[in-house]
């Protein structure tokens, strides 16, 4: 089977953390996002949040004017987002749910039971020309409601998959994210994956033949404290090809 091709995109929000944990300018998330690239990163991503917990406003703005490949704007699917991203325009805007209390997202969106509101902020930023994903569960009802939205991307949320200890479980969450692979593929939408891969969970989910782009943050910058962030990407890279490769 003549797969396509498998993009990277490497989420910076958490060098922005530990740069707001001291205040300042240091460690800078652009110049992150450039070494990424630079490794072998396909685009950026980077989640504006409501209480700016680590990407701010102005690193959108300077990710937009200094980045040459595409920029990925996760946010949750407010009045004030979607004027955020009419100005900057960035090349591709993820809806995903927020909650104030949570560390990071923790689940995809309800657009089985949020799909009213959902509709018109899908269809203004696609009217702006942004490529628009939703961060979902790996579901086939759910992919159907992607489509029925008007929404051309998912992005089938990992974290269950690469959380659960258990080698039999591991293996249903796996075929739940292949389900839905195939299945959103088949009725026409672009299907990525992201949250919580690792370089020992990310082969399985490569070797899923729909799946076209991975995002991947939290673990590429931690790892960056003992190899460098350069090196980090770099070896993703080659475990999403090994993984790849595991295609017939």
């Amino acid at each position: 089977m003549n797969a396509p091709p498998l993009r990277l995109g490497v989420n910076i929000d958490h060098v922005a953390t530990v740069r707001n944990a001291r205040g300042g300018f240091h460690p800078d998330p652009i110049r992150a996002a450039n070494m990424a690239v630079l490794a072998g990163a396909d685009g950026i991503t980077a989640h504006l949040r409501e209480d700016r917990r680590h990407i701010r406003d102005q690193d959108m703005e300077r990710l937009k004017r200094n980045l040459f490949v595409p920029l990925n704007f996760e946010m949750a699917a407010t009045a004030e987002m979607v004027e955020i991203a009419t100005r900057i325009r960035p090349n591709a805007c993820c809806l995903v749910p927020e909650k104030r209390e949570e560390r990071t997202t923790e689940g995809g969106l309800d657009i089985i039971g949020q799909g009213a509101h959902l509709r018109p902020v899908i269809q203004e930023l696609k009217d702006l020309g942004i490529r628009v994903s939703l961060f979902v569960e790996p579901e086939i009802e759910v992919m159907d409601a992607a489509c029925e939205l008007g929404a051309p991307v998912v992005e089938l949320h990992t974290g269950t998959y690469c959380e659960v200890g258990d080698e039999e479980e591991r293996a249903h969450e796996l075929e739940r994210l292949r389900r839905a692979a195939e299945h959103g593929a088949k009725i026409g939408l672009e299907i990525h994956a992201g949250h919580g891969l690792s370089f020992d969970t990310v082969r399985p989910v490569a070797a899923i033949p729909q799946i076209v782009e991975l995002n991947i943050g939290h673990f590429l910058v931690g790892e960056a404290i003992f190899m460098g962030l350069d090196e980090a990407v770099r070896c993703m890279r080659v475990a999403m090809d090994e993984g790849r490769a595991q295609i017939t």
